[in-house]
């Protein structure tokens, strides 16, 4: 029997135009949150800490 993988629920910021275009997606990893790009989605994907993610977002509203 093949091992199911869960499929990813990644979503895009409210803030992102409906063209769709320079938008960074995000994932639940549990421990973990995914970013990737929107135009790319099998391309490369970033994880990162929830401390290092929360730390990013501050740093970009600064």
């Amino acid at each position: 029997m093949e091992a199911m993988t869960p499929r990813l629920a990644w979503r895009k910021s409210s803030h992102s135009s409906s063209q769709g275009d320079a938008c960074v997606e995000l994932a639940d990893f549990g421990e973990t949150v995914g970013v990737r790009d929107s135009k790319d989605p099998n391309g490369p994907k970033l994880t990162i800490t929830r401390d290092g993610f929360r730390t990013l977002l501050a740093g970009i509203k600064r």
